[in-house]
């Protein structure tokens, strides 16, 4: 690990961000970046991250370039050969303006990989880097391991000597889906997650639903085959929305209800009016990092930072009782 002084940030030209995944991370990384394109303008900022998450970025006023990253065809046997070849290939073809610094937030050996590989230089990592990531790294900023995903990644600019405010998460606007009800007072419902524990069950999702009439309702997410509730006030956009569309929807809603996963991120950075439900995740590492937002836990609500380590060790999942309860704390919420 090197932890000599970090290069001066007006010397580039360029930043190549490292940070293919996941969902929820990317809109973590996102405040950083803005503080160091805030400070230095100049810069062009090159993103990498997975393919499926390219529109998320594409319409970011931060980022410059979205580098796509086909993560899905680098498994089986051959994918590490798929993986060299694409490298080789990808910063053959794709010239970037000198000189150009890069920053590896991911911090795991692939991304060391892709970071060393590229050509450019100087690599810096974050201290909490795994893998053997920190053996591709010319420098490495000390980070709190245990803090919130968004704080470790502002220690990066912060580094860098660039005074932080208010984070900011510069998202796109999104674009208007078919089918969204067109009320001013319609909630929008994320109740699926690809985390084990973290979705609702299906009557609790019910009683969710049946308690937030006559508001109307919008669901969202990938349900994987799982039956959704029927009523004349329920719009099942599940598995219909692109991310553009899921932005555009989680911004305009008077009141987010979501589990936690990456949408509840994306829902928290645009719509202080959003409610993440915790079973096992410790909301205070990964909870709604928006200080307005709301979070569900072990049967009480309250903002991420204000709950109790014994709460937060609870593994506990919402009832048909505890819906009807967040049902009518977010209808006052969207009042």
């Amino acid at each position: 690990m090197n932890t000599r002084k970090l290069p001066d940030l007006a010397d580039f030209r360029s930043l190549l961000v490292v940070k293919p995944s996941s969902l929820g991370d990317i809109v973590h990384t996102l405040p950083a970046v803005h503080a160091i394109k805030s400070a230095h303008p100049h810069l062009h900022v090159r993103w990498l991250a997975n393919t499926e998450w390219n529109p998320l970025l594409e319409g970011s006023p931060v980022v410059d370039e979205v580098v796509p990253f086909p993560r899905k065809s680098f498994r089986g046997l051959l994918g590490g050969m798929r993986f060299l070849n694409w490298i080789s290939a990808q910063w053959r073809r794709r010239p970037h303006p000198e000189p150009e610094i890069v920053l590896d937030f991911q911090g795991l050996l692939r991304s060391g990989l892709v970071a060393r590989l590229s050509g450019s230089r100087p690599v810096v990592g974050l201290s909490d880097s795994r893998e053997g990531a920190r053996f591709f790294h010319d420098h490495v900023i000390a980070v709190n391991a245990g803090a919130h995903a968004l704080e470790r990644y502002l220690e990066v600019p912060s580094a860098f000597g660039i005074p932080l405010e208010k984070p900011r998460t510069p998202l796109p606007e999104g674009t208007m889906p078919a089918g969204w009800p067109e009320r001013e007072d319609a909630v929008v419902v994320h109740p699926w997650s690809r985390g084990k524990g973290k979705s609702l069950e299906p009557a609790v999702l019910e009683a969710l639903c049946a308690a937030l009439a006559p508001s109307p309702v919008v669901l969202v997410g990938v349900r994987n085959g799982v039956s959704v509730p029927r009523g004349e006030h329920i719009t099942d956009l599940s598995a219909r929305t692109t991310l553009p569309e899921l932005v555009w929807l989680l911004r305009r809603a008077r009141g987010v209800v979501s589990v936690d996963s990456g949408p509840m991120h994306i829902a928290a950075a645009v719509n202080d009016r959003t409610l993440g439900i915790h079973t096992w995740s410790d909301p205070r590492q990964v909870g709604p990092h928006n200080p307005r937002a709301w979070v569900w836990k072990d049967g009480r609500i309250a903002h991420r930072c204000d709950f109790a380590s014994a709460e937060c060790a609870s593994t506990r999942s919402p009832n048909t009782e505890d819906a009807r309860a967040l049902a009518e704390f977010v209808k006052k919420l969207a009042s």
